[in-house]
């Protein structure tokens, strides 16, 4: 079992965030259980934060920090920990796409991570077997906050018909997805679109990608492969990517044909049904 004592705070967020838990919560007078019980949790589950074996959330240091009077210490702290939980190749392009002025992505699979409802999220990430599903889990529901900045980034979605249809964690699960893509038909900052099946071949059959715009850097091309991702700055590969982006969004329907689609497939895929014991019978 760790020893908090051993714990060396310049070592990683997750570590520093456990020791300066502990400083505090010590400093305050206070026994785990004691902080347990004035944040609503029970004593064990801050013992395992401040020993590292728990991730903490956003809710979980907005309640320190009002308990302990910390002034937003670790509030502001949970951000860098929830981010050293991403995969270690797939860090520096969330540290890129929280200071992009311009997101544009297209998903041949999946819905874009930044759009994802968290029950989707949790069934997407299941399918990688990971040893801690709820730190990464927090890590990607953390990526989301860049949209409620209070001028986020302009964003533009393009998603393959096949993502409506692909149903990632069941019918419940998608119905609140697609309802989740739907409330972004009023959002000034977003745009969703999608490929039909009937635009036949396209300019991305290789696959989804992504481009990022900044005000004062290069842009930048992301893609992954199977265990990894790769931006790249080069000029001759940005520019290809913006030309295939554009015949993308020029072989989708438009914001307003999307979002019906979008509707009706949730309704007719993934809406209530009579179960099998409620059916009339002939």
């Amino acid at each position: 079992m760790a020893n908090i004592q051993s714990l060396d705070p310049c070592a990683s967020p997750l570590d520093y965030y456990g020791w300066e838990l502990r400083r505090q919560r010590e400093a305050a007078g206070l026994r785990q259980q004691q902080l347990g019980d004035i944040i609503f949790c029970t004593g064990s589950l801050i013992g395992q934060v401040e020993t590292t074996k728990k991730i903490p959330t956003r809710d979980f240091s907005e309640r320190v920090d009002a308990a302990l009077g910390t002034d937003g210490v670790f509030s502001r702290l949970v951000g860098l920990v929830l981010r050293s939980q991403l995969p270690t190749w797939f860090q520096a392009y969330a540290e890129m796409e929280a200071k992009a002025a311009y997101i544009s992505t297209y998903q041949a699979q999946l819905v874009y991570g930044l759009l994802q409802t968290e029950d989707y999220a949790r069934a997407v990430l299941a399918t990688g077997m990971p040893d801690d599903l709820e730190g990464l889990l927090a890590a990607r529901m953390e990526r989301q906050r860049i949209l409620e900045q209070e001028r986020p980034p302009l964003a533009w979605a393009i998603l393959d018909e096949a993502v409506l249809h692909r149903a990632i964690g069941g019918p419940e699960v998608m119905r609140a997805q697609l309802q989740r893509l739907l409330e972004f038909t009023a959002n000034r900052w977003m745009r969703i679109q999608v490929l039909p099946f009937a635009a036949g071949e396209h300019s991305s059959l290789a696959g989804s990608f992504n481009m990022l715009r900044f005000d004062d850097d290069p842009d930048i091309v992301y893609t992954e492969d199977l265990i990894s991702g790769h931006m790249t700055a080069n000029p001759d590969t940005v520019r290809e990517g913006s030309l295939r982006y554009a015949h993308l969004q020029a072989a989708s329907l438009s914001v307003e044909e999307s979002a019906a689609l979008i509707a009706r497939v949730m309704e007719e895929r993934y809406g209530d049904r009579p179960r099998p014991e409620e059916r009339a019978v002939a």
